[in-house]
């Protein structure tokens, strides 16, 4: 599965929030993690339009007393009075929640930091640290989480992201939109005023994009599976203020993945098979060794690990750890692949899965599952290369 964020009206935290709960992922699923900060703080979600659209939109309370005040999308009221916060306190409060949470919030204190010039352990949060801003991040990354871990989500593009124009009120004062901060945290992707003279892209939201996003640009080519709509707190009449997290299953040809490759001289070879199957669990495409010959004559062998651009840094995390290497490479490659369905077959009373490609519909290639073949062998008590024959020859029929 792939998903696709519409910005074209800013984004925020609760906005994509509000996206996820409508696109099918359990409130719960999402206030679990916010429960888990220990601060007391729930998610409650309504149903509201924004121009006539019907969306979500999810807001957080504190022990049950109501929303928490955080410079939200496009408004311009006061800044929170909640206690200013520390890169270490916030990074503290996020030590059991989902990595990308961490990732978001470290990029908001070096955004912060480099707004007002000063080093990243004396950046103290006002908007960003506040409680609702505490509870959007590590809810939008539980939801996000889901969706991979139980939906098969591989990859998040992003649209070009609205950021508003005219000026917001800050812990300092007013300040101009977009946001010094958000303009940091963007940098590099697709960005544009938008429609609304107002604060349209908050520093939460941007820091969750640029946390999430795998790559930047329209709509991809897929089969649609589910739309959600996430409400921003306010009407503007310039555009409907939603964020759409539009999700589907990827069209077979070509599309994009990773390939980063390590020389590695110094790793005991019975270590590699271990390795591979390591990466391969934590979400490899694929991943081989190819055996060269180093300077001074040493012979080492080349890592390579195919992936979406999604699994590019759990897996590279995966090679410095479980590898001797201390640098690797990265390269994008174009990859095509056929449409793919499983189906099985009986031999001697045991299923093995069949992996079927199709090239414009017709059959190309039909492989029983390995590791199937050979569990049915163990349990029959007879050759792998029989029960492999027999599996390839009721294929035939």
């Amino acid at each position: 599965m792939i998903g696709w964020l519409d910005c074209q009206a800013g984004v925020s935290g609760d906005m994509l929030l509000g996206a996820l709960v409508d696109v099918g992922v359990p409130l719960s699923v999402l206030s679990d993690g916010v429960a888990a900060l220990g601060l007391g703080l729930s998610l409650v979600a309504s149903t509201v339009t924004r121009a006539g659209l019907g969306a979500c939109k999810v807001d957080v309370q504190v022990d049950g007393r109501g929303g928490v005040s955080d410079v939200r999308q496009g408004d311009n009221s006061a800044p929170s009075q909640e206690p200013v916060r520390t890169w270490a306190v916030v990074r503290d409060l996020l030590r059991d929640a989902p990595p990308a949470a961490h990732d978001a919030f470290r990029r908001l204190a070096e955004a912060e930091a480099a707004v007002h010039r000063v080093p990243v352990e004396d950046v103290h949060f006002h908007e960003v640290g506040a409680l609702d801003a505490l509870a959007d991040i590590v809810g939008v990354c539980t939801g996000f989480a889901h969706l991979a871990a139980h939906h098969g989500l591989t990859e998040l593009h992003c649209s070009t992201v609205a950021l508003g124009s005219g000026t917001t009120r800050g812990a300092h004062g007013p300040l101009p939109v977009p946001a010094p901060a958000v303009l940091a945290l963007l940098a590099g992707r697709p960005v544009l005023a938008g429609p609304s003279p107002h604060e349209s892209t908050t520093p939460t939201g941007a820091a969750l994009l640029a946390a999430l996003a795998t790559s930047w640009g329209p709509l991809p080519a897929m089969t649609v599976t589910a739309v959600g709509m996430g409400a921003g707190g306010r009407e503007v009449e310039e555009v409907a203020n939603v964020v759409r997290l539009v999700l589907g299953e990827a069209l077979p040809g070509k599309g994009s993945a990773v390939v980063l490759d390590a020389n590695v001289d110094d790793l005991d070879p019975r270590l590699w098979p271990h390795v591979l199957a390591t990466l391969l669990e934590a979400g490899a495409s694929d991943a081989w060794l190819t055996p060269i010959l180093m300077k001074k004559g040493r012979p080492a062998y080349t890592l390579s690990v195919l992936c979406s651009p999604a699994a590019e840094e759990g897996l590279r995390t995966v090679v410095f750890r479980e590898t001797s290497t201390i640098g690797m490479r990265s390269a994008r490659v174009d990859k095509h692949a056929l449409t793919r369905t499983d189906t099985d077959v009986v031999v001697g009373g045991q299923r093995i899965r069949v992996k079927t490609a199709f090239l414009d519909g017709t059959v190309v290639n039909r492989n029983p599952e390995w590791e199937d073949v050979l569990a049915a062998a163990t349990v029959l008590g007879r050759p792998a290369k029989d029960v492999l024959a027999d599996a390839v020859a009721r294929l035939e029929r």
